[in-house]
């Protein structure tokens, strides 16, 4: 059984040349680290819930919740000093986006789902240390009054990941208002995609900033 939660998902609902839809990869033994109760209420969520089995499985990426729609983004950006037309998501993975309770919509992802369309070569998998780290950094951020991604819950995995030497496996949960990047932008434009670029336009300005409009200009 797996658990239900109160999705609503725009993003999902652009063209498939945005993202490419894929599952969260299973992890063997998943166990909760930190759960964020205030967080989760904020969104409209029973933190009790979400330390249950089913919950538990939600966060590791075991089970995919009810009226979710796991994708993987794509975008562009610059890695090591140069810019690359197509980065995207290597090792996360958006399960949708809740409205909570004040209308306020947030994005669902989880980092360290396992590797997706983007990952090029990697496992898509996170070790415990960034997992706290971030959890950690943003909440302090958030608590002091600045915009940032969230932390909702940190569940080890009971799986190693390999890099210098073996680590303990993580998986963090992130919430943020969206996960519209400079670099989707760019990925559209670097394609000479105007109908894409001019879509996601028009969904970001429909997400963050509601009755707004913009005029598209073109050159050549």
């Amino acid at each position: 059984m797996s658990l239900d939660l109160p999705f609503d998902n725009s993003y999902g609902r652009l063209p498939d040349r945005f993202f490419s839809r894929l599952a969260p990869t299973p992890v063997s033994e998943p166990a909760l680290f930190a759960l964020n109760d205030d967080l989760a209420v904020r969104l409209g969520l029973d933190p009790q819930a979400l330390a249950t089995p089913d919950g538990l499985s939600a966060l590791s990426g075991n089970a995919v919740p009810g009226g979710a729609d796991p994708l993987a983004q794509a975008y562009a950006g610059h890695q090591f000093g140069n810019f690359v037309p197509q980065l995207g998501d290597g090792r996360a993975i958006l399960l949708g986006e809740i409205v909570a309770p004040d209308g306020a919509r947030f994005d669902i992802q989880l980092k360290g789902a396992g590797p997706t369309p983007y990952s090029r070569m990697g496992d898509g998998r996170a070790w415990l240390g960034p997992v706290l780290r971030e959890y950690l950094v943003s909440e302090a951020m958030a608590a002091l009054g600045v915009p940032t991604t969230r932390a909702l819950a940190a569940v080890t995995t009971g799986e190693a990941v390999v890099r210098e030497a073996p680590l303990p496996g993580a998986v963090l949960t992130r919430v943020a208002s969206s996960h519209i990047r400079v670099g989707t932008f760019q990925y559209f434009a670097a394609q000479d995609d105007r109908d894409g670029l001019e879509a996601l336009v028009q969904h970001a300005l429909e997400r963050h900033q509601p009755g707004g409009r913009v005029r598209f200009l073109y050159g050549g």
